[in-house]
């Protein structure tokens, strides 16, 4: 592609994820829970409606994944765009509370086929700079995640309006903000070229090929292995440390502020390690993320100060945008074209598996010992995802902007 075509390549993909992803995420954060409570709904129920947005991405990424490679990625990509418009609009309909689950699993489908489509898109327009590419992308995302809240929570705290009409008030914010999402997909499908890495099969067998050619390919496996163990540690994180916090009588605005800094420190930093992706060995890189992932996991229940909380949740965050960036450029770069969107699929799918068995698994054990133990429990994983990683990649591995290599 052409320079100039690529520039607009990022700049609508960039749009597009930051509109989908704040539509989604205001849909969810803060109105959810308190809608769900204002229909009468238990924490038990809550905890069962939230659970199906992440369900969406853990079975259909990797499915989308291998269809964008068999039909192609901006038919799918559209689809993507008319769920985030629709999907709003269904919780208005909502009377009764159990109407939220197949909402939410269906809102869910929409950020399940954005994502490894995007990346797919992103790594075939572009070359050498892929990973700044990626980081670029992750970052408009992070600042719509980041925006989401405080514009829900606004409309929550000021609209003079009955529960109800409120909430309803958030989801139909979320329909408009959702409008121009399609809009740039049909600008980006009417005039750019992002299939070129995408196969048009037309045998029945091509899409259980790309699963067996995924499934066979260890350095695609265990790099799939530092994703799922990464937000595996990021889920307890986001869960469990706001409650060790508040068992040391910090102040939820404080507590607040910890996960502010970390977002934003995700968001400034993923182009600059996107760069550094573009320039160095990427299994470096990812290894180096780890490491910091595990290290911060176990020592965070070790302090009780604000303020070295603070930094090693600084520094965790670094690490997630380390990780995650390499990955995907890493992944990009080992591939098989014929299989790129099911590799970026599998990627997102392992993604919210990590997220959401991590709590459920480190619950367990914070429960029968301590949030030292369960903490500990991601330094562990850690360390055997960068084992069976270092393993399977330990070998001659060359780029055409000359990385370093460990043998």
């Amino acid at each position: 592609m052409k320079n100039k075509t690529s520039n607009k390549v990022i700049y609508l993909l960039s749009l597009i994820g930051f509109f989908g992803i704040f539509s989604t995420t205001i849909s969810k954060d803060p109105v959810l829970p308190l809608f769900v409570t204002s229909l009468g709904g238990s924490a038990t129920v809550l905890g069962i409606i939230a659970a199906f947005s992440p369900l969406a991405g853990m079975l259909c990424s990797f499915p989308v994944g291998l269809l964008s490679d068999r039909w192609g990625r901006k038919k799918l990509l559209l689809i993507s765009g008319i769920i985030f418009s629709l999907a709003p609009l269904l919780y208005l309909l909502v009377g009764n509370v159990w109407l939220l689950i197949p909402i939410r699993f269906f809102h869910g489908l929409a950020t399940a086929i954005l994502g490894p489509l995007a990346a797919a898109m992103i790594v075939s327009a572009y070359d050498s700079n892929k990973g700044e590419k990626l980081g670029w992308y992750a970052s408009a995302t992070l600042f719509g995640r980041m925006l989401a809240p405080l514009l829900g929570g606004l409309i929550l705290s000021n609209w003079v309006l009955d529960g109800i009409s409120s909430y309803k008030t958030v989801y139909f914010t979320a329909f408009v903000i959702s409008l121009p999402v399609l809009f740039f997909i049909l600008w980006l499908e009417k005039n750019d070229r992002l299939d070129r890495g995408a196969v048009q099969a037309k045998h029945p067998l091509a899409l259980s090929r790309g699963l067996k050619i995924f499934v066979q390919n260890q350095r695609l496996l265990s790099t799939s292995v530092i994703q799922l163990a990464a937000y595996f540690s990021f889920g307890v994180l986001e869960t469990y440390l706001p409650i060790y916090l508040a068992g040391l009588h910090i102040s939820a605005t404080k507590i607040g502020l910890i996960f502010s800094v970390q977002v934003l420190a995700l968001m400034i930093s993923q182009p600059l390690f996107g760069r550094l992706a573009d320039r160095l060995d990427q299994r470096w890189q990812i290894m180096a993320g780890m490491i910091l992932i595990g290290l911060i996991m176990a020592l965070i229940p070790t302090f009780s100060s604000y303020r070295i909380i603070m930094i090693l949740s600084l520094i965790f965050g670094f690490g997630i945008s380390m990780t995650s960036i390499a990955v995907n450029a890493y992944v990009a770069d080992i591939a098989a074209k014929e299989v790129l969107g099911a590799s970026m699929g599998a990627l997102d799918s392992l993604m919210d598996v990590g997220q959401t068995f991590g709590p459920l698994l480190v619950g367990l054990m914070i429960t029968a010992w301590s949030m030292r133990v369960g903490f500990a429990a991601c330094l562990v994983l850690s360390i055997v995802a960068i084992t069976f990683f270092f393993l399977a990649n330990d070998h001659a591995y060359s780029a055409d902007r000359g990385a370093v290599k460990f043998k």
